[in-house]
């Protein structure tokens, strides 16, 4: 009997235009420091509830969900420092008696003397926004009983009083995580070398910031397959495109779902972005030629539809469509070596940010400049060497990355 497939993963290091991808995601995404913070503060907070009268013995569960839950966290929209981790709060008992807004304001009242700079009510969560930027949103669901575990009802109420539009919404994110990981299997190689490269930057001292200082010696992988580290890529660039649109932005959970389903172990990183915006793409082409809008559920629960307040129109799906395709068409290009050195940095900062790109260029050439200073040179595996010079970031001379003078060196000015 055959063993079973195994997927190892590629190592994003080991291709040029990869390598540029995961610096840019390890730039964007929570540093290990704060997710080891974030567990801590998912305990801290529930001990809060539960030593509140209206608490007491009524939390079922407590876990996280959305880009926690998956190990996808990036910063939040149009900054570079926050991060927003999701917490479902199971209630049971009293609180299955109540309207939505009424349970909303029970948690709002239970955390208002919480130790956070502010406490705000949202329209189905509490918001804890911390002094180092970090924002927690605890939601109260309800248990959907005899329904698969943990399929839940949460509260919708724009508040301050009631309305006709106050409800509970249908969810099951608890079920969509192990949907997610089921689909998106540990690539070890993959992992362990994200992971290395962590533990590099603090053994050497290039440190990109502060942000990476409480790196452990061990801890576990982050990021465990491309999948993710891919779809980190994704969020990012609609984070980017929409850093100033005053409006709902495509939501995290369906851009989660997209991963999920196009996910294809041993893929590497840059076909793996290209494939997930492509799946994208193909539905939102088939939903308008129908007039329709994006419908996307959760593929185990029908009822949890991850698109109920995005797209709101026909053509808001349409652009976001259209960005991708430019996203798409720019990384076939560059794999080609249509686009120069000099012009890539520029177009990886106009789709990922300026500061998270900047700071993957400095990482790239302090290390390189570092491996050739101990004579450790650096050749990707078609042979380029990767050269660090005064005051730029070496990129390999392949014609992966740059076509023009074959022959010479190229650095593109930070």
């Amino acid at each position: 009997m055959n063993a079973p497939f195994s997927p190892q993963g590629r190592n994003p290091f080991d291709d040029p235009l990869d390598r540029i991808l995961a610096e840019i995601a390890l730039s964007a995404q929570l540093p290990p420091s704060l997710h080891g913070k974030a567990g801590g503060r998912y305990g801290a907070a529930r001990a809060h509830l539960e030593a509140d009268p209206a608490f007491k013995d009524q939390i079922e569960h407590f876990y996280p969900q959305g880009s926690m839950a998956i190990d996808a966290t990036i910063s939040s929209r149009g900054t570079d420092d926050e991060y927003d981790l999701d917490i479902v709060s199971q209630l049971g008992g009293r609180f299955r008696q109540m309207d939505p807004l009424a349970i909303l304001l029970a948690l709002e009242r239970a955390l208002k003397n919480y130790p956070v700079q502010k406490v705000v009510r949202q329209t189905r969560c509490v918001t804890l926004y911390y002094a180092d930027r970090m924002h927690l949103d605890i939601t109260p669901a309800l248990r959907a009983y005899g329904t698969l575990d943990r399929e839940s009802y949460i509260t919708h109420a724009k508040g301050p009083t009631n309305s006709t539009d106050d409800r509970f919404v249908d969810m099951n994110a608890f079920g969509f995580v192990e949907w997610y990981r089921g689909r998106t299997p540990l690539e070890y190689r993959m992992a362990k070398a994200f992971h290395d490269h962590w533990l590099n930057l603090e053994a050497s001292g290039l440190r990109a910031d502060a942000e990476v200082d409480d790196v452990p010696d061990q801890c576990e992988f982050i990021v465990k397959n491309t999948a993710t580290l891919a779809l980190q890529l994704v969020k990012r660039f609609r984070n980017i495109r929409y850093a100033t649109y005053r409006g709902r932005t495509p939501p995290s959970v369906m851009l989660s779902y997209y991963a999920g389903t196009a996910a294809k172990p041993d893929s590497t990183l840059s076909e793996m972005v290209i494939r997930i915006a492509n799946w994208i793409i193909g539905d939102i082409e088939q939903a308008s030629r129908c007039g329709q809008k994006l419908h996307v559920a959760n593929p185990v629960c029908a009822d949890d539809v991850f698109t109920d307040r995005w797209p709101e129109t026909i053509g808001q799906q349409d652009e976001f469509a259209g960005y991708l395709k430019e996203l798409v068409a720019g990384l076939e290009g560059v794999k080609r070596g249509d686009l120069a050195a000099d012009r890539l940095m520029d177009w990886l900062r106009s789709r990922f940010g300026d500061r998270v790109v900047t700071k993957a260029a400095d990482r790239m050439a302090n290390e390189i400049g570092a491996g050739v200073q101990s004579a450790d040179q650096r050749y990707t595996r078609k042979g380029g060497l990767l050269l660090p010079t005064a005051g730029i970031v070496g990129v390999a001379a392949t014609p992966s990355i740059a076509r023009a003078q074959p022959h010479s060196f190229y650095g593109v000015r930070i």
